[in-house]
């Protein structure tokens, strides 16, 4: 299978690395198609976009038409072989001059779809990435809805249809999964054994894999973030607070919260008790952390599961801080340090 080039950080490309489990995944939809849209969710930056982009290669190559959406790097593609979809795709993208238009593109996916289905497009892939941070989360389950009803109401019968959604915007996850209208699997951050193939393919100076290790928990935009400063952690956690508002969100909370929240910091798990369930969701709506983490049953992720639990690098039972620097931003907004 071809492998896709990313952009890792300026002026480096890589070769997508890893996730072969979670790419033949993609291969078994793609063999019967997916039953409910598959809304895949995760840590901000975990590798969700790179594995899409080469599942897109992959279901190409399985004989798959597909229909992809980004609205954040302004990417839709719809490969299906009919051309005025293909070229109204490409004006309507050319046309959407901000992310609220871009938003408003989505309704677009479910129109294509449909219209490569009518038109005999027995194979069908359509793929929805990380477009809910820019809708809210009623927006968000009738995307899923619409998709829902494109693999059960088709205008006529097909072969098969492949939906995929991702999304590290936790808050939609839940009204998603309230309604039952998609199959919800995790993705975790990269495995040591993956993370340390991305870390060798980097140029040199660079700090040892156990350190990157460390600092990432094997997020990928992380080290990229860390290798655009230049190895500065610092910078990076500074960088984090600032876009997250932690200087605001920190001096908001009670002192019973402040105190919560610096347990949490330690151990997430401890978030689970009845009166801390208001402060988790909102760590949750600020995508510090992932909730309800699921067992780590195989089946039940997309790829290979986070540990059982790793308190070094921020892993709970149930709760995880999406990477150690988030935690660590968060633990230096408590202690009032910049």
């Amino acid at each position: 299978m071809k492998r896709v080039k990313l952009g890792f950080a300026a002026g480096v490309e890589v070769e997508f690395t890893d996730r072969d489990r979670a790419i033949q995944q993609v291969v078994e939809w793609a063999g019967e198609g997916t039953r409910f849209p598959v809304v895949v969710f995760g840590p901000e930056g975990c590798g969700k976009t790179a594995w899409l982009k080469q599942s897109v290669e992959a279901l190409k190559e399985l004989g798959f038409s597909v229909i992809y959406f980004n609205p954040l790097r302004k990417e839709f593609l719809a490969e299906v072989g009919i051309k005025s979809v293909e070229e109204k795709a490409k004006e309507a993208l050319k046309q959407a001059s901000s992310l609220h238009a871009l938003a408003g593109l989505m309704g677009y996916v479910i129109d294509f779809a449909v219209e490569a289905i009518k038109l005999g497009r027995g194979r069908l892939a359509v793929i929805v990435d990380d477009a809910f941070q820019l809708i809210d989360v009623r927006e968000a389950a009738f995307i899923v809805k619409g998709l829902l009803e494109v693999i059960e109401y088709p205008p006529k019968g097909y072969e098969r249809v492949v939906a995929i959604a991702a999304t590290s915007e936790g808050m939609s996850r839940g009204e998603i999964g309230r309604h039952r209208w998609a199959l919800l699997r995790p993705m975790w951050n990269m495995g040591r054994e993956g993370f340390k193939e991305l870390h060798e393919k980097l140029p040199s100076p660079k700090p040892p894999m156990d350190e990157a290790w460390r600092l990432t928990g094997g997020n990928p935009d992380m080290l990229a973030k860390l290798y655009g400063a230049k190895w500065d952690a610092d910078a990076v956690v500074k960088d984090l607070a600032d876009f997250k508002k932690l200087s605001a969100f920190t001096p908001s909370l009670s002192a019973d919260e402040r105190r919560w929240l610096l347990e949490a910091v330690e151990d997430p798990d401890t978030l689970l008790t009845r009166e801390r369930m208001q402060l988790l969701s909102r760590l949750v709506e600020l995508n510090l952390v992932i909730d309800a983490v699921p067992e780590r049953e195989p089946r039940r992720w997309i790829d290979e599961p986070p540990p059982e639990r790793d308190l070094e690098l921020g892993v709970g039972r149930h709760v995880a801080w999406q990477t150690p620097l988030h935690r660590e931003a968060v633990r230096r907004a408590l202690e009032g340090r910049r």
